[in-house]
């Protein structure tokens, strides 16, 4: 620990600091722009120039170490007339538009020239003009603002893990700007809006739609992702007009995906459904509330009363809050039902965990593990903050393996990856657990990864979504928490989405009489109750799943918006989105976080406990008279004692896949409700078209050129659809995406599928 002063106040830092790092534990602040806590020291803006005592000239807080006895100086008359020089060679070019920037109101340029700028320019030269670049359909460019702080490229090449944008030109001629041709593209751009201290980058989406100070804030979870990311929902008029990230260093630091950030589009779409809608001759028609929830009791009481309750099946997703799906299995085990699930994407449920499965561990501990074995995930997809925890992590010293179809390391600097076809996951998995107990015979990349989780003091495995919904997932479970037992190692389950921790802890299972969402679709029942679900994109065989819809008598979809439903269902009822009821998400640690609603619901939108609680007082099931969601909230038992991930007992690996194997994994902007109706995400590369992957080896097998349209069939569908070049996919395996409408005509996300050229 070192030993200086700061504008009189003695302060001890740890050897290695900076100046700026000092001045914020004494809080003192030092003006800034290039300077970000995440991101590495650029010191190009020089605004934060402070006298240090003895040193000739004004050094920059944010790059200069200290030293013991240092004296520092951050508000001297050298040291403001340093910042308001640089301050005034900061405005020379910058256009006087604040009146029209969306960035006006919360702008740091703005905020710093009241305090170091001057009254008039002394420059009477014309100013510059930047042209603006093409970025996307995320981020609107005005690039004649831009200060050149470098946040931005910054953030690509050490957050984002790609580098998108650079600075071309020299001197007065420097611009930001993308490679040739190119946008940005990363899951995580839309940080790059925030870290902008200027208005060079701003939200297309939200462009021009509001006024920062018109605007009220409400404290909020996201419903996307597993990590239970904190958001804030900014609201005007009763309307969500955009949302922002919320720090908390222990879930998702200070930055948000661009799932999180845009997603709110959808809650205006045209497609919302607000109003109770019952199918009576083939036609739909609007009622009031209480008509459709009688029809509903009705009908369920009829189909009980004649087939018995077993005929009835509930399928949720795990986007749902905490509450919904507690009274909705409530309800299911109230009339004598045990058929419900909000697993609707697994195929394996031979092997159970003793507990709710989850992280092994706490997100920020991801942080601090020398040894990491990831199983079954496209990370950047489905976690995009923790794939950022590990990368950064990775930068450090942590030795990340990967076992995956594909060689894709997640733009994660990877020590070893085993690209396995599907049906060899489980094997690989083998391979490396007889490698730690034969370690001197050993040979192979499984081997390999063997020796690096060996070698580790702090070793983490997990398992990611490709894996849960594995048609071998019972046996990977068991492999993967048996070489975990060998190395004494952290084991956990990465989590789809919001609630799949939540769903386990809710109770929203099958009973010992119950079916699983699988069983429910390949034995179709009488009636469903579907939760959220939109069973053609969020089930794992989409075929099973509308043949079920079309052979019940009677179907109840529960959602926000009007979709395929409309084809097999018999009432829809409108349930209101996150933004607009209470509850509660529980994120992969185990984390609950409650919310509250951030504006009214539209219309005639209800939130779903509340129209739970009046459908189970109809069908007179004892126990709902509920007042408040925190009521039902306090039902359950959230205790840790409920999460474990030890498998309840073993299963060996299905046999080989003859043939060509499907790989699945649902693309990042189709994973449920929301994502798919925002216009803004829809239209980003990372919504492109799904296309049939496959390497050059299989390409040339089947006579196929990459861009060619080919056919694919699987089980009784077909589908029409582009092949692609993936180098990093293994051999007789092609990458077709699900959750998307182009490929719900498919079967299975796994299996085995015939790919014909056009």
């Amino acid at each position: 620990m070192l030993e200086i002063e700061i504008d009189g106040k003695p302060v001890s830092v740890p050897q290695g600091s900076t100046i700026m790092d000092a001045a914020g534990k004494v809080g003192v602040y030092v003006p800034h722009f290039c300077y970000h806590k995440k991101l590495s020291i650029a010191a190009n803006c020089r605004m934060c120039l402070v006298e240090v005592e003895k040193a000739p000239k004004p050094l920059p807080a944010c790059a200069t170490p200290v030293a013991a006895g240092m004296k520092v100086k951050t508000h001297s008359q050298l040291a403001v007339q340093a910042q308001k020089a640089v301050m005034e060679f900061l405005l020379i070019n910058h256009p006087l538009d604040c009146p029209i920037c969306d960035q006006g109101g919360e702008c740091q340029l703005q905020d710093l020239s009241v305090g170091y700028g001057g009254v008039e320019s002394r420059f009477e030269e014309e100013k510059r003009v930047v042209s603006n670049k093409n970025l996307g359909s995320l981020i609107s460019t005005d690039m004649t603002r831009c200060i050149h702080c470098t946040r931005c490229v910054r953030f690509g090449q050490e957050i984002a893990g790609i580098m998108e944008l650079g600075m071309g030109g020299r001197g007065e001629h420097s611009e930001i700007m993308p490679f040739v041709s190119r946008t940005v593209d990363s899951e995580l751009s839309g940080n790059m809006i925030d870290l902008c201290p200027v208005g060079a980058l701003t939200s297309k989406p939200f462009r021009y739609s509001a006024r920062n100070w018109e605007l009220s804030r409400r404290r909020s979870v996201s419903p996307h992702c597993s990590l239970g990311t904190n958001i804030s929902i900014q609201v005007r008029n009763n309307r969500v007009m955009r949302v922002l990230p919320v720090e908390n260093e222990e879930i998702n630091e200070c930055w948000i995906s661009d799932k999180d950030r845009f997603s709110y589009e959808a809650l205006n779409s045209a497609e919302r459904l607000t109003k109770p809608m019952i199918r009576q001759g083939g036609e739909w028609r609007e009622v009031d509330w209480k008509v459709a929830l009688e029809y509903v009791a009705r009908g369920l009481k009829d189909i009980v009363s004649a087939k018995g309750a077993a005929a009835i099946g509930a399928l949720a997703t795990p986007h749902s809050t905490l509450e919904e799906l507690h009274l909705l299995q409530k309800l299911m085990r109230g009339i004598g039902s045990e058929n419900i699930d909000f697993r609707l994407r697994r195929s394996d449920f031979r092997v159970k965990s003793e507990g709710a499965p989850w992280l092994g561990m706490k997100i920020s501990e991801v942080s601090q593990l020398d040894r990491l074995l990831v199983v079954g995930s496209h990370l950047r997809n489905d976690h995009p903050l923790l794939a950022n925890r590990i990368r950064q992590a990775a930068k450090k010293g942590l030795e990340v393996s990967f076992i995956n179809p594909s060689e894709d390391a997640n733009r994660i600097s990877a020590k070893h990856i085993a690209a396995a076809s599907p049906d060899r996951i489980a094997q690989t998995l083998g391979g490396v657990l007889s490698a730690l107990e034969n370690t001197s015979d050993s040979k192979g990349v499984a081997a390999d990864i063997a020796k690096s989780l060996a070698s580790g003091k702090n070793v983490g495995i997990l398992l990611g979504n490709l894996a849960t919904n594995h048609p071998d997932a019972s046996a990977i479970h068991v492999l993967a928490s048996k070489i975990a037992a060998r190395l004494g190692a952290k084991f956990g389950f990465t989590g789809e989405a919001a609630n799949s921790v939540g769903g386990y802890l809710a109770n929203a299972l099958p009973g010992k009489s119950g079916l699983d969402a699988a069983s429910m679709l390949k034995d179709p029942r009488h009636a469903y109750l579907l939760w959220n679900a939109e069973v053609e994109l969020d089930c794992n065989d989409p075929q099973a799943a509308l043949a079920a819809m079309e052979k019940a008598e009677m179907v109840v979809a529960f959602t926000s918006f009007s979709h395929k439903a409309c084809e097999y269902a018999d009432v829809m009822l409108p349930i209101a989105p996150f933004t607009e009821t209470s509850g509660t998400f529980v994120n992969a640690e185990g984390r609950a976080q409650s919310f509250a609603g951030a504006v009214s619901p539209l219309q005639d939108t209800r939130p779903g406990w509340k129209v739970l609680r009046v459908l189970g007082n109809m069908m007179g099931v004892a126990g709902f008279d509920y007042e408040d969601s925190k009521q039902v909230l306090d039902e359950i038992d959230l205790s840790s004692s409920r999460l474990g991930n030890a498998p309840d007992g073993d299963c060996a690996a299905a046999e080989p896949v003859h043939g060509l194997q499907r790989v699945s994994h649902v693309p990042i902007y189709s994973a449920d409700s929301l994502v798919r109706r925002a216009p803004s995400l829809q239209n980003a590369a990372l919504a492109a078209a799904p296309a049939a992957a496959m390497n050059a080896k299989l390409l040339a097998k089947l006579g196929i050129e990459d861009g060619s349209p080919v056919l694919v069939r699987q089980g009784e569908g077909e589908v029409s659809i582009h092949a692609r070049l993936d180098e990093g996919l293994s051999d007789d395996c092609v990458a077709i995406a699900a959750g998307h409408s182009m490929t719900s005509n498919l079967g299975p996300m796994f299996g085995q599928i015939i790919v014909e050229r056009l």
